[in-house]
């Protein structure tokens, strides 16, 4: 199931912008190669996140499989929030550079009435400015797959700078709240889920052409 999730959200449409900043369709030809330079946080001990480039250049998947939040009886204090801060170097063929035109979170949640959740992220290139925090909340009682997708303007898009070498950041974060439930008899939690167990956040790039080398 889940490469059948991976390859449709593979298929989804991604912005591309060519000389002159006129709409296109074609991300650039050659091999993308993406190294994780380093992983942390609560929610993607090492080991437990992945990333990979999809097959037509237009998107790229962060994988985990242990990424939730909970309260419950059987949950420790801090279980309530949990965290992934990723850095990825990002190998783009000569001549292009790129930022993030959407971004796809799934997953599943349980939530007793009463409780709530929330899932939020960010994400930035190294020494520049943070895009502002986007969150999703969910209202108990649910218990179901969730999405959620984020979208940039084309015009607000920020991209990698021509030339330079910039590391790419991403955070996330998911956070249960019991509000007015019971944590000691019953258990909320939200995770990026699947069926196989692995949680999945695709990133859609956008492109843009460099301009010549003096």
């Amino acid at each position: 199931m889940l490469n059948a999730v991976a390859a449709a959200a593979f298929a989804m449409s991604t912005i591309i912008i060519p000389p002159g900043g006129a709409p296109g369709t074609t991300p650039p030809p050659d091999i993308i190669t993406i190294d994780v330079v380093t992983i942390n946080g609560s929610g993607c001990k090492p080991g437990t996140a992945a990333v990979a480039v999809s097959p037509d250049n237009k998107a790229f998947t962060v994988t985990y499989s242990e990424f939730m939040a909970q309260v419950g009886p059987e949950a420790k204090p801090t279980d309530f929030r949990k965290n992934c801060q990723l850095n990825l170097r990002v190998n783009v063929p000569s001549g292009f550079t790129y930022g993030i035109a959407s971004t796809d979170y799934r997953g599943f949640a349980h939530l007793e009435r009463g409780a709530t959740a929330l899932e939020k992220a960010n994400y930035y290139f190294q020494g520049m400015s943070e895009t502002q925090y986007k969150q999703h909340n969910y209202k108990g009682p649910f218990s179901d797959d969730w999405q959620a997708t984020d979208t940039t303007d084309v015009a607000a898009i920020v991209y990698h700078p021509c030339g330079e070498k910039r590391n790419f950041n991403i955070n996330t974060e998911l956070r249960v709240m019991a509000g007015t439930s019971d944590p000691k008899k019953v258990t909320s939690f939200i995770s990026m889920d699947s069926t196989d167990g692995s949680i999945e956040t695709t990133y859609h790039f956008a492109w843009k052409t460099c301009p010549p080398r003096p």
